[in-house]
């Protein structure tokens, strides 16, 4: 194993100590392991707050900020936040309208989740919980029972966290993050496993000549393993699977992620959301809205994820809104 870190039980924390020092504008509690607007609590607006494992940079830390996340808690890599730090991260950021959870469907997150929203309305904070189940590609898997939250986890953090921005109630901000998901869908693929800095070596066996196709993002098995084959066909396989779960028709305006695994090069990410164009506009839909890079990371995986989510005006106007966070950013 070859990693640029200084000890395995040290690369969150010190990882943290980097994003703080690199941005300003968050406020980093690196012993208690949360990331946090700098100007917040902001009094008056619901405030947003997701969690999750590290390993999956910049996904969740680095969405926070002015127009996405007010605070983001990163367990170890590849394990849930525990309930404390999601405690401390929704209190630290209500400024009296509330708290929306964004919480991917990993039973260990929504547990803890869970707990937390129990333990900070017993102090009075009102709390609403907002699960992404997007992934299309297995019901169950090792870490979850139904759907896996994935890559539209990001767009309900910017949708909502745009609404948010506006001023909007905790059950609108809620409402509207709940739509994004439910028109969201997504769809993995592995080339290779990932290397976690505790384990030193790769999590899975996958051969040279062999690809995995729906793989979750802590490297959880997908639906079949295949020969390596072109990026059209293999895009094919994906958009076939999320069509067949959510159809894309004629008229219909698409918000699309190509999303990198942490070891893929842009150049191949953008081969395939070519693809991904040519597949939508066969059925006469329309790309209106993109992103291609590393998002929703699994380490050094090499291989992507493909995100569709069906937008109408509000959501698109939403989208559009400022944000000004480490790793999205525009409109500011």
């Amino acid at each position: 194993m070859k990693k640029l870190i200084n000890a395995a039980d040290r690369v969150v924390k010190d990882a943290l100590e980097g994003l703080g020092a690199a941005h300003p504008e968050l406020r980093v509690d690196v012993a208690n392991q949360v990331v946090y607007r700098a100007d917040s609590p902001v009094s008056g607006k619901v405030a947003l707050v997701s969690g999750g494992g590290a390993g999956h940079e910049p996904l969740h830390g680095g969405f926070v900020g002015a127009g996405m996340l007010d605070a983001a808690c990163p367990g170890e890599v590849f394990t849930s936040p525990v309930p404390d730090q999601m405690l401390a991260a929704t209190k630290g950021v209500d400024g009296g309208a509330g708290v929306v959870h964004v919480v991917k469907n990993y039973t260990g997150d929504v547990m803890n989740f869970q707990l937390a929203a129990e333990m900070a309305a017993d102090e009075g904070v009102k709390v609403e919980s907002v699960l992404v189940n997007d992934d299309v590609a297995v019901e169950d898997s090792l870490y979850t029972a139904g759907r896996r939250g994935t890559g539209a986890t990001l767009f309900v953090e910017k949708i909502a966290g745009a609404l948010a921005e506006k001023g909007a109630d905790l059950a609108s901000v809620a409402a509207v993050a709940r739509k994004v998901n439910e028109r969201s869908r997504s769809f993995g693929i592995a080339l290779t496993s990932c290397t976690t800095p505790a384990a030193g070596k790769p999590n899975f066996d996958l051969p040279d000549d062999e690809i995995e196709l729906g793989i979750g993002i802590h490297g959880e098995p997908g639906r079949t393993r295949v020969k390596l084959t072109s990026a059209a066909e293999i895009t094919k396989v994906a958009t076939d699977a999320i069509f067949d779960d959510y159809p894309f028709d004629k008229g219909d305006k698409a918000l699309v992620m190509v999303n990198g695994m942490g070891g893929t090069p842009l150049i191949e990410l953008y081969v395939v959301f070519n693809e991904v164009a040519k597949e939508l506009a066969a059925h006469g839909a329309e790309v209106t809205r993109s992103l291609v890079g590393d998002y929703v990371t699994s380490l050094d995986m090499a291989g992507c994820s493909i995100t569709l989510c069906k937008l109408d005006d509000e959501l698109t106007e939403l989208w559009d809104a400022p944000v000004k966070t480490p790793a999205l950013r525009w409109g500011v």
